[in-house]
């Protein structure tokens, strides 16, 4: 895997931050993506010798220009992109459905799933037009797309859409060389996660405290599903806590 390049979207924090540091230990190249330039700079101190193989770009997601400056970046510096972990996302505050804010679901639809679309068509513009041609685009989708959390329908319906997207790209980039995949995650005990370990609301109107998953277990997933040759691709992949209330009642 040593020389591969890897854009990693929201790679300031949480789940972004562990695969910048697990792809760093395998020699990618990376290219980390964020709003906030100092956290990617903090990433990128935590990375060691594979510091030195890492670029820092502020990035809005969900502004094309902003994003097509961080392809030609990427592609400036190392020559070609093989990988992107379209994982930049935020959620929204917590209401009913007849008490949902107008901004905040557009808030959150700009950033999670326009944001992962700008990102995703920069990476076939790219994937396409490199010698040799090709590459691997993972996009970090939610179990919550198909089992939603009380009060959450913005962010339920743009991983929902996440889906979509993986599908459809899946499909057009077999001509190209271009593996699409998706991995859903539960529980990754990231900033996103503390309610869930003090105490969330459940289906049945109790709170509990939930049990996470460290994030290192997703980022060896990660590491997983793009160490496989452009013929193979893990086209959907759950990881979660094993105790969480998912499969079933819970």
């Amino acid at each position: 895997m040593t020389g591969r390049v890897a854009i990693i979207t929201g790679a300031g924090s949480g789940i972004g931050r562990a695969a910048a540091l697990a792809f760093g230990e395998r020699g990618y190249r990376l290219v980390l993506a964020g709003r906030r330039v100092g956290a990617l700079d903090e990433t990128i101190d935590l990375l060691g010798p594979a510091a030195a193989r890492a670029i820092a770009c502020g990035t809005d997601v969900a502004d094309a220009t902003s994003v097509q400056a961080l392809f030609d970046r990427a592609v400036r510096q190392f020559g070609r992109i093989d990988l992107l972990f379209n994982n930049a996302g935020i959620s929204a505050q917590n209401a009913s459905i007849d008490a949902v804010d107008e901004g905040d679901w557009r808030r959150v639809i700009d950033i999670n799933l326009t944001g992962a679309f700008l990102c995703l068509r920069a990476a076939f513009r790219a994937m396409k037009d490199q010698a040799p041609p090709g590459g691997r685009i993972i996009n970090n989708g939610s179990i919550a797309a198909t089992s939603p959390r009380p009060n959450s329908i913005a962010y339920a319906a743009s991983k929902h859409a996440i889906t979509g997207l993986t599908r459809s790209a899946s499909l057009e980039g077999r001509v190209h060389d271009i593996a699409c995949g998706q991995i859903d995650i539960g529980n990754a005990a990231s900033n996103m996660a503390e309610l869930m370990m003090q105490g969330t609301l459940q289906a049945d109107g109790t709170t509990k405290a939930e049990p996470t998953i460290d994030l290192a277990h997703v980022a060896q997933a990660l590491v997983y599903m793009d160490s496989l040759p452009l013929e193979a691709n893990v086209q959907f992949l759950t990881i979660m806590a094993t105790k969480m209330p998912f499969v079933g009642r819970g």
